[in-house]
């Protein structure tokens, strides 16, 4: 029974997928709600149906208390049927309905509209630029991806399972009350107006109270996580208590934002109770007063004291479901930050997958600032001819890095254009454009899985043998057969732990290399691809890098001359241009910026003055 209400809505169900998402929290909803509308209504109806049964329990215990008032042997034989029938009613269809109202809610609703939002939002977020995910706390961002969702489902659990009956309850109590006597009216009309007056207050405050608070608690999460992330640093450098003060900073902040959000339910509390009692009485009273005229019976007074008790107990219940409502909003709403921002860049409309048959790259005025107008890349034009091996030289800051960016499209290039193979990079798909070029960075930092997953996200449909075959030719078979993780798990099923940091940075790096030579794209980037290995792995490692490079056009980024001496050609980038180009001796010849650098190695590496 269970899994048949479970699986009402498919939270996976295929939908338009949109690099505009909603902006305000009404759109937000809309757009995740499509697959529950019938369900919503469905849940609707079932909330009002049990709001009218408690109603209607209500109106038949006055009717009860009047009945009651007769000769016992009379009140058997004139409602004996009526009573067992209602004693039927209670005992066997009113908690089916119930029942059918809980599973609507609980089980068809709530775990899978968190699951679709999470779903949706996570896919939306993968989408984004690297650019994007570089301008942000990585930690924030998850917490925003996993926190939005149970918000968003408390959103709708409370607006079914309290907005929605309490409407349709006050609404049946008013009823009620004006078919007992009108005048009875007059108290709850006047008690719901000064509620709804306090329920504005409250709003007014919690939402923005509760989004400063959920804000608050986005920070903290942001720089707990990124001193667990570089545990490394903050114990090499000692600055144990100066990332304990910087994350105080921020939870100190949070308590703050807590106590102000708190004092609004406190203050909403205290004014409640007045109010509840000033209903009680109001009701109570006037219902005595009518009984004491003789313009009501018995069973009026019971039903309206019981109906005043009901709701003096479901008010704070009804203010704090609303309040959550609220609060859960501003969580919503600050998630929306994160979660509906427009996807920066993306495949042109009509693009086409990258067809590449030789490897030709032309690049054309590219320039490139980050937004900031210096830095980067200054238009520069550059021709590789298929198969030809590039190396690229210059201090830190020069440009190196943003080239090899904009030739995968991490951005956008703010001029100029790149072409492969006759084709422009923005209208060819992201993912067949970086399908073609396989890369090795000298930050290696692997997936939190296992060695053989790491090397096959290189093909994941390669077959154990090639997998195998890789790990060998990046000099990886050796250290990988004496691997254990703490779980007991060795060799290939070891797992590498966050970003590899199991590993050594030697190891990282032959795993990094097994991964490209697995993929086997046709154009190879190589940003100081043998930085973090000793000596005698490079040594090993050189030889298969030029078996990598073989038959593919290569672009190599490197401080250390001696690993692209051998390039065809090396290109001098200084400032963003392109200062020099030739050959390893013919830039040596010419005595320029190539010709100082390769003099002031030490140890094969550059002597850096600026920090990119």
């Amino acid at each position: 029974m269970f899994r048949l209400f479970e699986n009402l809505v498919d939270p996976y169900v295929d939908y338009d997928e949109t690099a505009q998402p909603p902006q305000t929290l009404a759109a937000f909803f809309r757009y995740y709600s499509v697959p529950f509308r019938r369900l919503f209504w469905a849940t609707a109806i079932m909330s009002v149906v049990v709001a009218a049964i408690e109603i209607g329990l209500i109106y038949y215990m006055g009717r009860v208390v009047d009945i009651l008032v007769g000769d016992p042997a009379e009140v058997w034989d004139q409602y004996g049927n009526e009573l067992l029938w209602v004693a039927a009613f209670i005992l066997l269809l009113r908690p089916l309905i119930q029942m059918l109202d809980v599973l609507f809610l609980n089980n068809a609703i709530i775990p899978n509209y968190g699951t679709i939002i999470r779903w949706r939002a996570h896919k939306h977020v993968l989408r984004q630029s690297v650019g994007w995910f570089e301008n942000d706390f990585a930690g924030r961002i998850a917490n925003r991806i996993m926190q939005t969702p149970p918000a968003a489902g408390e959103v709708v659990f409370q607006a079914f399972d309290a907005i929605t009956f309490a409407t349709a309850y006050l609404v049946g109590a008013a009823i009620m009350l004006w078919s007992a006597d009108p005048r009875l009216l007059l108290p709850l009309a006047v008690w719901a107006l000064l509620y709804a007056g306090l329920m504005r207050w409250t709003l007014k405050r919690v939402g923005p109270a509760s989004e400063a608070a959920s804000n608050a608690r986005s920070v903290v999460t942001g720089r707990v996580v990124d001193s667990y992330s570089n545990i490394h640093s903050v114990k090499m450098f000692a600055h144990h208590d100066r990332e304990l003060d910087y994350a105080k900073e921020a939870i100190e902040d949070t308590r703050t934002t807590v106590q102000a959000e708190m004092r609004i339910y406190t203050t909403m509390d205290a004014v409640l109770v007045s109010l509840n009692g000033l209903l009680i009485v109001g009701v109570v009273g006037w219902g005595i007063a009518l009984w004491l005229q003789g313009n009501a019976s018995a069973g009026v007074v019971a039903a309206a004291t019981a109906l005043t008790l009901r709701l003096n107990a479901m008010t704070g219940w009804i203010m704090w479901a609303l309040t959550t409502f609220f609060r859960q909003l501003g969580v919503v709403s600050e998630g929306m930050e994160t979660i509906s921002q427009p996807i920066d860049l993306q495949d042109a409309p009509d693009a086409q997958p990258l067809i590449l048959d030789q490897g030709r790259i032309e690049i054309m005025e590219l320039s490139h600032h980050y937004g900031r107008g210096q830095g980067g890349l200054d238009r520069i034009s550059l021709s590789i001819q298929p198969g030809e091996k590039i190396g690229l030289v210059g201090r830190s800051g020069a440009g190196k890095s943003t080239l090899v960016k904009l030739l995968l499209r991490f951005y956008e290039a703010e001029g100029g254009s790149i072409q492969i193979d006759g084709q422009d990079i923005r209208q060819v798909t992201q993912d067949s454009l970086r399908r073609n070029i396989g890369m090795v960075q000298q930050d290696s930092s692997l997936l939190h899985r296992s060695v053989r997953d790491n090397i096959l996200y290189g093909r994941p449909e390669a077959s154990e043998a090639e997998m195998l075959a890789a790990a060998k030719q990046a000099e990886a078979d050796g250290f990988i057969a004496d691997l254990q993780d703490p779980k007991g798990r060795g060799g290939f099923d070891a797992h590498v732990g966050e970003r590899g940091v199991k590993l050594s940075g030697g190891q990282r790096q032959r795993v990094t290399l097994a991964r490209v030579i697995l993929k086997d794209a046709p154009i190879l980037v190589l940003d100081e691809a043998t930085s973090a290995l000793d000596s005698e792995v490079e040594a090993a490692i050189q030889n298969t890098l030029y078996g990598m490079m073989e038959g593919k056009t290569v672009i190599a980024i490197a401080h250390r001359l001696s690993t692209i001496a051998q390039m065809d050609r090396i290109l001098v980038l200084d400032d963003g241009k392109i200062v020099e180009e030739g050959t390893h001796s013919e830039l040596l010849h010419k005595e320029g910026l190539y010709a100082q650098f390769w003099s002031r190695q030490s140890g094969g590496f550059l002597n850096l003055e600026a920090a990119e």
